[in-house]
C-alpha cells in the first residue's frame, strides 16, 4: 500500500490555548498525542505526512464572540441574547438551500497567523510534511480535512493524496470525536483504506469518543493502537475491515 499519515489540528489552541481539551469538563490531556505522532512519523516509511490546520479569519462564523454579526434564523432554539459558548444556534444563510445553517459556538480559536493556530512546538516535521489549511471561509465551519461542513468547498487534501497514488490513510489528532472522526469518515467516502490511530488522538470525553467510535466502525473504519501501525504500513497485517474498504472502493458503480 501507499500510505499517508494525517495529523489533524495538533495546534496550540486545542492543547493549551482558548479551546484546550484540558479545560473541558472531562479534563483530557491532548499534549500526550505529540510524542506518539513523532514516534510514528519518524520511524515508519509513510509516503507523505500531512499536518492540518484549523485556519480561521477573525470574523469566523463559529466564534461565540461573533454571534451578533449574523442574523439568527427563526428556527434557532437559542436567541442571540441567551446564546452561550458550546450552544448550538441557527443562523440565516442565503447560500444554502434551506436558508439557514446550524452552528456550534466555540471560543475564538486558531485565528490565522496567531500563536494559537501554530502547531505544537514539539511536533517534528520531516521533509515529507504537507500542510493543509481548512476553515478559512468566514461563513462556514470545517471539521474535516477534506471538506467544509456544508460541503461547499474542498481542501487540496484529496488531490494531493490522489496525485501521490495514496491508497491508505492513517488519521489521528485533535479532537477524536470531531475533526479526526469527520476526516476519517470522508476518507472512507472517497475510497481510501482508512485507519484511525486511537492512541495518537484525544477527544472531548470518553463518552463522545465511544459514540463516534461505534459510528466509524459501522462504516468499517479500522481503529488501532499505535503499536499496530508498523505492520499495517508494511502490509504484513491486512485486517478484513481494510480489505472490505478497498474492495468497496474498487467495485464498479451500478446505475
Amino acid at each position: 500500500p501507499k500510505c499517508a499519515f494525517v495529523a489533524v489540528d495538533v495546534q496550540n489552541d486545542f492543547i493549551s490555548g482558548s479551546l484546550s481539551l484540558k479545560n473541558i469538563p472531562a479534563g483530557r490531556d491532548p499534549e500526550r498525542v505529540v510524542s506518539v505522532i513523532n514516534d510514528l512519523t519518524e520511524h515508519l516509511p509513510f509516503d507523505v505526512v500531512v499536518y492540518t490546520f484549523d485556519w480561521h479569519p477573525k470574523d469566523h462564523i463559529s466564534f461565540f464572540e461573533n454571534k451578533h454579526c449574523r442574523a439568527f434564523h427563526p428556527s434557532s432554539k437559542v436567541s442571540p441574547q441567551d446564546a452561550r459558548v458550546l450552544d448550538t444556534v441557527v443562523f440565516c444563510d442565503p447560500c444554502s438551500e434551506s436558508g439557514c445553517v446550524e452552528q456550534t459556538l466555540w471560543p475564538s480559536h486558531c485565528v490565522q497567523g496567531s500563536w494559537g493556530a501554530e502547531l505544537h512546538k514539539d511536533l517534528r516535521l520531516g521533509d515529507k510534511a504537507l500542510k493543509i489549511y481548512k476553515g478559512d471561509n468566514t461563513d462556514v465551519d470545517s471539521y474535516s480535512a477534506f471538506w467544509d461542513n456544508a460541503r461547499r468547498f474542498e481542501t487540496s487534501l484529496h488531490s494531493e493524496l490522489r496525485n501521490r497514488g495514496i491508497t491508505t490513510v492513517f488519521v489521528c489528532g485533535l479532537a477524536y470525536d470531531i475533526r479526526v472522526a469527520f476526516t476519517a469518515l470522508h476518507a472512507l467516502e472517497l475510497g481510501y483504506g482508512t485507519i484511525l490511530v486511537e492512541s495518537a488522538s484525544c477527544g472531548t470525553s470518553e463518552e463522545a469518543e465511544e459514540k463516534m467510535k461505534r459510528r466509524l466502525q459501522d462504516q468499517l473504519c479500522l481503529i488501532v493502537d499505535s503499536s499496530e501501525v508498523a505492520d499495517l504500513v508494511s502490509g504484513k497485517k491486512r485486517p478484513w475491515r481494510l480489505g472490505v474498504q478497498l474492495a468497496k472502493a474498487s467495485a464498479p458503480q451500478m446505475c
